[in-house]
């Protein structure tokens, strides 16, 4: 008889462990709500090969902008490698691709950009490091985006830039999951790696939209 109320006992406890496992389950494959933020402004600037790149290049296609300089001592490096990943994730994808906007573009020329991809591995097609007027990136990165960038002599490497990451869909538009509060989180941690993998899953859901 003990042995018979064990074996009770316990299938009692898998079952009420099931009604509780499952609604975590279901939550953690849940698709992300992914709401609007905002729209990217017009561009045009130069990239690593010289061409002229604005937005109609990204037309259709779902893409991560950055602010970066290739300088940069502190945070540059951990970013690309991180998005590296995002490149490698999603390679040989047409409709995915990668904005970086140098903020040091009297030093970043094209011929610098085009050597700083070479040596940190980005090798997507549709992956732009891109220069231009100083004020005009600025004024995209702080303005158009809300993504800091600035000059700042006591900084290391006399720059300073926020470290997120923009995500933007087909449309031009910037997108972002909700937290657990349903607030959204508007651009993800470049640094982070949870972060960096909530954003291959919102490029997953965007690619099928």
């Amino acid at each position: 008889m003990m042995k018979k109320y064990s074996y009770v006992g316990i299938a009692f406890i898998i079952l009420i462990f099931g009604i509780y496992a499952i609604p975590k389950i279901v939550a953690k494959f849940k698709t992300p709500e992914i709401i609007t933020i905002g729209k990217v402004p017009s561009f045009e600037f130069t990239n690593q090969d010289g061409k002229t790149i604005s937005n109609s290049f990204y037309e259709n296609k779902v893409y991560v902008i950055e602010f970066f300089f290739t300088t940069c001592p502190t945070i540059c490096p951990k970013m690309n490698e991180n998005m590296v990943l995002l490149q490698n994730e999603y390679y040989g994808n047409l409709d995915f691709g990668i904005a970086s906007f140098s903020i040091n573009p009297e030093y970043d020329t094209p011929k610098i950009l085009k050597e700083y991809a070479k040596s940190h591995g980005a090798t997507l097609k549709n992956w732009n490091f891109l220069t231009g007027d100083k004020e005009t990136i600025y004024n995209l990165a702080n303005k158009g985006l809300a993504l800091y960038a600035g000059e700042n002599s006591a900084a290391e490497g006399g720059f300073e830039h926020s470290g997120m990451f923009a995500l933007v869909d087909k449309k031009g538009n910037i997108r972002s999951r909700l937290d657990e509060l349903g607030n959204p989180i508007a651009f993800y941690d470049g640094l982070d790696s949870k972060s960096i993998q909530m954003i291959k899953e919102d490029i997953a859901v965007l690619l099928k939209e």
